[in-house]
Order: C-alpha cells, then sequence, then structure tokens
C-alpha cells in the first residue's frame, strides 16, 4: 500500500519534510494523493507554499505544515532550535491555515472545479521533537501535531483530523481527488492527447531533474573553497557524488587565477565531454589542456600514435616517449597544475611522466579525483606523492531508487539526496539474449516518451553491433559524437562510460570480459542512469557479481 505522489522528482528543503513524506507515503492507501511543495497564492496575491497537501477518498484533503529541529511553545510564541544553536521565531499554525484557505479560494475560482467545496483541514508536524500527550494550545489541540513519536502512524493522524471535522462538507469520492490533481497539475493541456502530455511530462521531468542535479552538484563547490589552499589533495567519491563536476570547476578556478592547467582523465568519452564542457567558459577560465592522459602524447606534445589494439603502446611505449618529449620542452610550454578525473583508471608508471609536464614536479599543483569502486582495469596505480584525502559521503545524481541499487557495491557508505523516481525494472533473460531484451527495453523507454539523446543502452560484455558499426564507420571522434546526436539513443559499454550519465540507462547483462573486475563493471553500469534503469540479464549472474543486496534490489527471489 502507498499513495500516488506529484510532483515525481521533488526536491525537499530539509530531512524534516522528507521524513514525514516518506512516512505518509508509505502509510496511505492507494487511492490517496501526496503533494509535497505545492505553491498557491493567498489573499493579495501573496505567495505561500504548502509542505505537503494529502487527498485522501473518504477522508478529506489536509494540509501539513512541517518544522524540522526542535519545537516549542512559549508563552503564546512558535520557536524552533536549529542545528546550529540559534532559535528563530516561527508560525506553523499559522502557515498551515492560510495555505488551507489559499488552496480553498484557488479551486473556488477554478473554471474546472465544478464540485463542492471540500473537507480540508490543517495539521502541524514536528518529526525532530518530542510532543507530550498533555500538550495542547488553543490554537492547535494534541490530535493535531504530529511529534517525533507519531512519525509512525502519521496517516492515522490524518485520518482522525478529517472525520471528526464538525459541520465539514462531505469527504471529497476518488473522481474529486482526480479532478483536483487535474485543476493543480494538469488544467493547461485538456486539449492533448495522453501520448503529446506523456512526451512533454517526460521531458519536464528530465529539465527540471537536470537543474535540480546541477544545484545540488554546485552545492558541493564547498569542499573546493576549503581546499583552496592545498595545493595537492585527492578526492575521493562514489558514483554519483559530483566528482567530475568538481573536476571541472576546480579546473576553471586555477585557470581563472591565471595558471597554466591540463585537465586530463583516460577514457575517450570523459575526455569528449570535458572538452565540450570547458568550451562554454570564457577564454581566461580555460585550461590550457583537456582530454585523455595519451593525448598529451599524441596531439599536445607530437609523440608517435599506435593502433588501439596495440596495448603495450599505450600501457608503456607512449607514456616512456612522452617523458623524453616533455623533458624537451620549455618551462612556458608546462603546467602549473593538473586536474586528473577518474583517477583510479592510471596506471603506476603513468604519474611520474604526468608530474614531469609540471613547470614544478616537486610542488606544482594536482587535485586528483578517484573512485575505488570503479576500479575496472587490472592496472594498480596510485599517485608517488602524498596526498591529504577527502571524501564526498552524498549521491546527488542518481534517484535514491537507482542509487540504493548500486549502493552495496559502492566503496564507501553514502547519503541519498538524489530524489525520488521510478523504480528499476529488471528483465530477467539468458545471458545470450540480454542484448535482445535490452534492444526491447530501449523502444520501450522511446515508446513511453523518452527522447533518444536521453536514453544510453550500455554492455557489460561485447559490444552492441550499432556500437561497433559506429566506432568503424566514424572512429573515435566519430562516435563520440553521436552521444550528443539526438537522432538516436547512444549505444557504449560501461568501460568507456565512466564519469558519464544519461537520464535513462538501459544495462544489458551479456556477461564479463574480467571476470575478477565483473563487480566494479556492474557497479559502473548500474550507476550510469540519473532518473530511470533498466536491467537486463541473467538473474544467477547478477546475484552472484553484485551479491544478495543487489539481487534484492532489483527484486531477484532467492533460490
Amino acid at each position: 500500500m502507498t499513495a500516488r505522489t506529484i510532483p515525481h522528482d521533488q526536491v525537499f528543503r530539509s530531512m524534516a519534510e522528507q521524513t514525514v513524506w516518506a512516512a505518509l507515503r508509505d502509510q496511505l492507501p492507494d487511492g490517496a494523493l501526496l503533494m509535497p511543495g505545492l505553491r498557491l497564492t493567498g489573499e493579495g496575491g501573496q505567495d505561500r507554499e504548502a509542505d505537503l497537501v494529502v487527498a485522501w477518498p473518504g477522508a478529506g484533503i489536509a494540509v501539513i505544515e512541517v518544522k524540522g529541529g526542535h519545537v516549542s511553545l512559549d508563552a503564546g510564541r512558535w520557536l524552533q532550535q536549529h542545528a546550529d544553536g540559534r532559535v528563530s521565531r516561527i508560525r506553523p499554525v499559522d502557515q498551515a491555515r492560510e495555505c488551507k484557505y489559499a488552496l480553498r479560494r484557488y479551486l473556488d475560482l477554478h473554471p474546472a472545479w465544478s464540485r463542492p467545496r471540500p473537507r480540508l483541514a490543517h495539521l502541524v508536524a514536528f518529526p525532530s521533537t518530542a510532543v507530550p500527550a498533555m500538550f495542547g494550545a488553543p490554537d492547535c489541540p494534541r490530535g493535531q501535531v504530529i511529534g517525533r513519536d507519531d512519525v509512525g502512524r502519521a496517516a492515522e493522524i490524518v485520518r482522525g483530523v478529517l472525520v471528526c471535522l464538525v459541520d465539514a462538507p462531505p469527504p471529497p469520492t476518488d473522481d474529486d481527488v482526480v479532478a483536483l490533481e487535474n485543476c493543480l497539475y494538469g488544467a493547461l493541456l485538456p486539449q492533448q492527447s495522453l501520448v503529446e502530455r506523456r512526451l512533454i511530462d517526460i521531458a519536464d521531468t528530465v529539465a527540471r531533474r537536470e537543474r535540480d542535479c546541477e544545484l545540488l552538484t554546485a552545492a558541493q563547490a564547498r569542499v573546493l573553497d576549503q581546499l583552496r589552499r592545498m595545493p595537492r589533495v585527492e578526492i575521493l567519491g562514489g558514483a554519483g557524488s559530483g566528482k567530475t563536476w568538481l573536476a571541472v570547476e576546480q579546473a576553471r578556478r586555477l585557470s581563472a587565477q591565471g595558471r597554466r592547467v591540463g585537465l586530463v582523465c583516460y577514457s575517450r568519452g570523459l575526455a569528449a565531454f570535458l572538452r565540450r564542457r570547458v568550451q562554454t567558459f570564457p577564454a581566461a577560465q580555460r585550461p590550457a589542456y583537456a582530454g585523455t592522459f595519451h593525448g598529451l602524447g599524441v596531439d599536445w606534445l607530437d609523440a608517435p600514435t599506435g593502433s588501439d589494439d596495440d596495448s603495450d603502446f599505450w600501457e608503456a611505449r607512449l607514456p616512456e616517449a612522452m617523458a623524453h618529449v616533455a623533458a624537451a620542452r620549455p618551462a612556458s610550454q608546462r603546467f602549473d597544475a593538473f586536474v586528473v578525473d577518474e583517477a583510479q583508471d592510471f596506471a603506476a608508471a603513468w604519474w611520474p611522466v604526468l608530474l614531469s609536464f609540471l613547470r614544478d614536479p616537486g610542488a606544482g599543483g594536482l587535485t586528483v579525483f578517484a573512485d575505488e569502486g570503479q576500479r575496472v582495469f587490472a592496472r594498480q596505480g596510485e599517485p608517488p606523492v602524498e596526498l591529504p584525502q577527502v571524501e564526498l559521503d552524498e549521491n546527488l545524481r542518481n534517484t535514491r531508487q537507482i542509487a540504493r541499487t548500486f549502493g552495496s557495491l559502492a566503496p564507501r557508505q553514502m547519503r541519498y539526496r538524489g530524489g525520488d523516481g521510478a523504480p528499476v525494472r529488471f528483465v530477467p533473460c539468458r545471458t545470450e539474449d540480454a542484448l535482445n531484451a535490452a534492444d526491447d527495453a530501449a523502444v520501450a523507454l522511446l515508446d513511453e516518451g523518452w527522447a533518444p539523446e536521453h536514453v544510453a543502452l550500455l554492455t557489460t560484455g561485447s559490444r552492441h553491433p550499432v556500437q561497433v558499426e559506429r566506432q568503424a564507420g566514424g572512429g573515435p571522434d566519430g562516435y563520440w559524437d553521436s552521444f550528443w546526436d539526438g537522432s538516436d539513443l547512444f549505444y557504449g559499454h560501461v568501460l568507456g562510460f565512466k564519469g558519464l550519465e544519461r537520464p535513462a540507462v538501459v544495462l544489458a547483462v551479456n556477461g564479463f570480459r574480467n571476470l575478477e573486475r565483473a563487480a566494479e563493471m556492474l557497479y559502473v553500469g548500474l550507476s550510469r542512469a540519473r532518473d530511470r534503469l533498466v536491467v537486463c540479464g541473467d538473474p544467477e549472474q547478477v546475484r552472484a557479481v553484485g551479491g544478495e543486496a543487489v539481487a534484492r534490489r532489483l527484486g531477484i527471489m532467492g533460490t
């Protein structure tokens, strides 16, 4: 039993609101509607925001004001003590009452609301405050308060308030709740078909989720503020913690200080993203180089080239050649600082070469971003210099449903702040059938209304035939250009997709090239979707690689 909640991508202003919302979502019956953050206009054009609104068929409509911290009532004044010790005056009961009347006024004036006035009530919730049983105030009886010890029965309290109203209109029917939802969220689209509305809803959700993720990730910049006096540092964070965003921001900040900065990574796909991203900066804020570590030798320093199949060239011979070339370059062409993203991909022999490109190899700037859980290559390398470590402990970019799916595979426990979304879908099939199942799942997403540029189909074993064709036809640059081509969905492999994301991902678990790194590859694949994830594969293989926690999150039943 769980209520419908709208909007699906709500970002909560406080943990208190999220706590009460989650409790009501799980406790309310299927027919109920739960609406967080409902903005209304009251008398005189004043803006109001109802923290939570419950529309419950057979009971009524409740407006709930939520306050975190410790709340107290002193001589008729409501006070709120914050985590930092500050105490502020608040008006929780007045706010709830004003939002209740603003909602009633909105419906009175809405041309699509032809029903009687609904049964309305207001409550307050203080999920961090123990409210005694004998509490009471002239404007707020104990029965209208959800305290810390009441959260587990929050829906029961809401229903009790609604059904006990005296001289109130009849409770809303199921049709009344649908009409209310249409008035609040769908009034402007009555002439459009269901398909058109679905397309618009998905596009709007993707856009809002992108804005929310960017705001949350931008707040991580406080980490860089705290480290601005540390020329060398390693920042560790799991998938979804915003490491790539921070790496780009660090490169921008250092460049704006007049330094010659190199922004480097290992994979071509991430390098293509980094180059596109920094091109949006003003010229004075762009790093001098953005691309792969090997590109410093191939493109920047005119070192010899080799084929993609020649692993010894990339692992050893080219780095050696790069070291010789770097030694001959004048100091003016070297770098003041490097920012390294996905640093766990770097081999031990590459780090001395990278440091040799610095004007001051012993003291030049070095900011390293890494996630040990995504060490999908056999190489083991660490920077040969001592780096203070800072950990990021929040997942900001995946929905909670997605983040919890791969959470057990992450090297450290994360807090999930990416908002709620659709459940992760698992399509059971044989390993050899995973590509076909993934193709069907991708088509289903497009039919639902997901735009091609929002969808990626990733594999864990052999590459998808479309990926093989695109790489053969356009080469590495042409292939990665298709990542930004909105004409079709993107086909890729988890090895080349680290550091990247798509709103929707279909993951085909079609085997693993290296069983010793299978868990890390599954971790990467499960974490590339921001909003919607579909996994296709053999249940027992997924269980064997990901463990019981991943299997349970995917709904794979025990044998």
